[in-house]
Parts: C-alpha cells; sequence; structure tokens
C-alpha cells in the first residue's frame, strides 16, 4: 500500500509496518515531515491501517490452518463437510489455493489406497484357504470369509488363542513376531468331525505399518490323509484278496503236476476248484477297473434319461435263473406310470444288479425279494428289500466301504468281492442321488435308490401304488417253479 501527506510521498507500507522497527523509522520520518500535530494523527491513521491488516492477516492465518488440518482427513469427519471460512488477502487467497489442490491430491491418494485396501480384501476374501492376519498382541486383525465359515463369524478383534487352541501354532505366531522364519505346523481341530490342518505361518511385511504382523494360511489335509489312508488300505486288500486265489491256484498246479498227476477224479475236482478262483479273480478285476472308471468321471453327471421300470424287468430276466436256484421270488411293485429318471442307462443297470444280486444272495433261501419303485417329490425312488437275517447297526456305516464285509468267510463262499456296495454309493453319487440303507435283525434289509427324476416326467402327478399286472407276471416267472 503506498502511503502520502501533503502530496509527500513516503513509500509503501506493508504488514511489515506493523513490526515495532518499522513502525519506529516512519514515525521519525512523519514527526520530521509534519511536526508532532502531524504525526500524531499520521501515526493513528498508519496504526489503524497495520492494525486492520493484522487482523485480516490473523483471520486469514486461523481459516488457513483450518484448511491445512482437512489435508488426508477422513470425508465423514463432520469437521471436513463445513465450509471454509472466506479469505479477505492476496496471500492468504493464493496460499488457499494451494492448500486446495494438496488437499485433492491428498484425497486421491486416500481414495486409490483404499480401492487398492479394499481390493486386495476382496481378493483374500475369495481365496478358498482360511487365512488369518494377525497383530502383535495376538489380536486377529482380520479374517477372510473361508476362516469365518471353519473358525466362526466375527474373528476380528478376537485373540487368536481363541480361535486356534493349538499350542504349536501360537507357540509358532510368537516365533515369528520374534523374528523367526516361516515355517509350517501341523495340528488337529477336535470337533463333531477331527480335522487334520496345517498351518503357513510367516511374517506380514507392511511398510510404514505402525506394528508388525503374522500371516496364517491354513489348510484342511484331512481329505489328503484319509486319500493316503484308503489307498494303503485299497493297496493292502487287493493284494491280500488276490494272494488267496493265487496260493490256491499255484498249490493245486503242484498238486496236479505231483501226486495227484494220474488221478482223474482228483484232477476233475481240483480243476473246478482253479476255475472257481479264476472266475472269483476276473471278477476282482473287474469290480476294480469299473471302480476306477466311475470314479475318473464321478463329477460329471450324466445327462440321458433312464426307464426305471424297464431297466427293472432287464435285470431280473438276468437273474432268474440265479433267483431259481436259491428258491427266491422276486416281486415287483412298479407303477406303469413310473417316471424316467436322469442317468446313465449301463451304470443304473449295475446298480440295480448289484442291489438285487445281494438281496438274493444274502436273503433267506425260499424267501422274496420285493423291488418296489415310487415318487418321491421330483425324484423317484427305487427300493431292493430281502428276508434274510438283516445287519447289525454297527456295520451299517461302513458297508459302502472297499472291501468291507460284514461276514468274510460268508462273502468269500459265495463269491463277493468286496466292492458290489462301493461301486453302488460312487455311481448314485455321479447321478447326484442318494443311497439309504435300512436292516432290522432277524427280518432282513432295505437298499433304497433315490435318483433324480427326468425333467419331462417332474410335473406328472403321483401315480397310485400297487403290483402292475406285469410285474405280477415277472413274479411268477421269476419264482420257485422257474
Amino acid at each position: 500500500m503506498r502511503f502520502g501527506i501533503g502530496g509527500r510521498d513516503f513509500g509503501f507500507v506493508f504488514l511489515a509496518a506493523a513490526a515495532p522497527g518499522a513502525v519506529g523509522l516512519l514515525a521519525l520520518r512523519l514527526a520530521d515531515a509534519l511536526g508532532w500535530a502531524g504525526f500524531a494523527v499520521a501515526l493513528a491513521v498508519v496504526l489503524s491501517v497495520a492494525a486492520a491488516m493484522a487482523w485480516l492477516l490473523a483471520r486469514d492465518a486461523s481459516a488457513l490452518r483450518a484448511r491445512a488440518g482437512l489435508i488426508g482427513a477422513d470425508a465423514s469427519d463432520p469437521h471436513a463437510r463445513r465450509p471454509a471460512k472466506a479469505l479477505h488477502t492476496p496471500p492468504g487467497k493464493a496460499l488457499a489455493r494451494r492448500l486446495e489442490e494438496a488437499r485433492r491430491r491428498a484425497f486421491r491418494v486416500h481414495l486409490a489406497l483404499e480401492s487398492r485396501a479394499l481390493e486386495a480384501e476382496r481378493l483374500i476374501d475369495a481365496l478358498p484357504e482360511p487365512i488369518l492376519v494377525v497383530g502383535s498382541r495376538r489380536r486377529i486383525a482380520h479374517g477372510n470369509q473361508a476362516a469365518e465359515t471353519l473358525l466362526g463369524s466375527e474373528l476380528a478383534g478376537r485373540d487368536l488363542s481363541e480361535a486356534l487352541r493349538s499350542p504349536d501354532v501360537l507357540e509358532a505366531v510368537e516365533d515369528a513376531f520374534a523374528g523367526g522364519a516361516a515355517r509350517d505346523v501341523a495340528f488337529e481341530m477336535a470337533g463333531p468331525v477331527e480335522r487334520a490342518m496345517r498351518a503357513r505361518i510367516a511374517v506380514l511385511d507392511r511398510e510404514g505399518a505402525d506394528e508388525a504382523a503374522v500371516v496364517l494360511v491354513l489348510e484342511d489335509l484331512t481329505a489328503v490323509r484319509r486319500a493316503e489312508q484308503m489307498r494303503v488300505d485299497f493297496v493292502a486288500n487287493v493284494s491280500h484278496e488276490l494272494r488267496t486265489p493265487l496260493a490256491s491256484l499255484g498249490g493245486f498246479i503242484e498238486t496236479l503236476q505231483g501226486p495227484a498227476k494220474d488221478d482223474v477224479a482228483a484232477r476233475e475236482r481240483f480243476l473246478a476248484i482253479m476255475a472257481e478262483q479264476a472266475r472269483r479273480m476276473g471278477r476282482l478285476v473287474d469290480d476294480l477297473l469299473s471302480l476306477s472308471r466311475i470314479e475318473m468321471e464321478e463329477h460329471n453327471p450324466p445327462s440321458g434319461t433312464v426307464d426305471l421300470a424297464a431297466a427293472v424287468g432287464s435285470v431280473v430276466q438276468l437273474l432268474e435263473r440265479m433267483a431259481a436256484e436259491r428258491d427266491v421270488t422276486i416281486a415287483l411293485h412298479i407303477p406303469g406310470d413310473l417316471p424316467s429318471v436322469v442317468g446313465d442307462a449301463d451304470q443304473v443297470g449295475q446298480v440295480l444288479r448289484n442291489l438285487i444280486e445281494n438281496a438274493i444272495t444274502y436273503g433267506r433261501s425260499g424267501g422274496t425279494v420285493r423291488v418296489t419303485g415310487r415318487r418321491d417329490g421330483a425324484d423317484v425312488a427305487l427300493a431292493v428289500q430281502d428276508d434274510g437275517e438283516g445287519i447289525p447297526r454297527q456295520h451299517l456305516p461302513r458297508l459302502t466301504e472297499r472291501f468291507y464285509r460284514m461276514d468274510v468267510a460268508r462273502s468269500r463262499r459265495v463269491g463277493g468281492t468286496g466292492l458290489g456296495l462301493a461301486i453302488v454309493k460312487h455311481i448314485v453319487n455321479r447321478h447326484r442321488g442318494r443311497l439309504l440303507i435300512e436292516s432290522t435283525l432277524g427280518e432282513g434289509s432295505c437298499f433304497t435308490t433315490v435318483w433324480p427324476a427326468a425333467e419331462s416326467d417332474r410335473m406328472r402327478p403321483d401315480a397310485p401304488a400297487g403290483v402292475t399286472k406285469a410285474s405280477s407276471d415277472r413274479s411268477k416267472s421269476a419264482g420257485r417253479g422257474a
């Protein structure tokens, strides 16, 4: 601001005029030029202008401090939403523009960091492995969705020992915070079903973070351990199942080559036993190959359509001779309008044959095997019931295991391989169906398979129960006089 009195120019007066040294110099010049009376008036004017400028600059300084405080502030902060105070001086306005540019840059950086953090969190949540991020005080900072499914919801903020009750894991986490290297820890998780787990523990490198963090990646090894045990059991069982008939064949061959070389009766008897042992090994190999093929395509459900009533009829015709030899009647209770099912015709037939053949084999001689079909909502249920001795309750959960036999001697005597029900289970699983087993000691057993009905038949009304004429005729032809 230019200042002059009486036509005389005293130069520019800025904010510095308020400073003591500048005011003193200006006062001396005014006193020399105007005398003390004029000096008093000029001094009053200068002081008033300086005070006004100082007041405006003080207000601007306060407003600029407030604006500077908003740089990096959370947008949800109520102070950030208040309107900014007006500025009155050119330097203040210029500085305000710079502060606003800085605030916008900081806001953009903040949004970018938030976006990256959210993206990283979503990525972690999408991973199938349970992942935990643990702070230095052993508090869980974050757990992804898989971790919450495994360990419970609302993991954030909880102590790690509340979620994982494994001393080995907790000790490894403490070692990681102390500077230890990444390590794997195997542990067991108790529960209704015990789980074999492995935790991968490593320090999480977070540049600029206030505290260290450790990340735990959990891996469920239960299925792997179970599969490994099944493989070991499978190899052992196959070896055992093949060793017996091979040993028998070897013994009979040695006998026929030696003492029984010229014994016609012994030769005929031994050759019949050898033929049966060879057939047994052939059935075992066939069942193993069949089971292997089914397991390979178990994840791929079939898309064909099978007439279940016709499939039952075909299987019964194949087993009529076997039923007649054991004096067993096969009674069919199949509604005439039983819906078709979604399935593979060969595999559905294999299931029916295994179940009906088992019912004939293990049912009561001279008894009846009942095959009943019915609609079950959007599915079709087919039950095969015998009137044999029944199965003790403790054996029911394991019947579909490979090579599991309730009575080993009887199963081998009737030519069983121990794989029939395992094949049934895997075929039903591939068809997205269900296998239900019920048994009462002294009364018999009932094996029910449930198959998805074909789409075109799902809206048909339920058919009345009963025995059709065709099924009655089949029962008679499969009966004792067949």
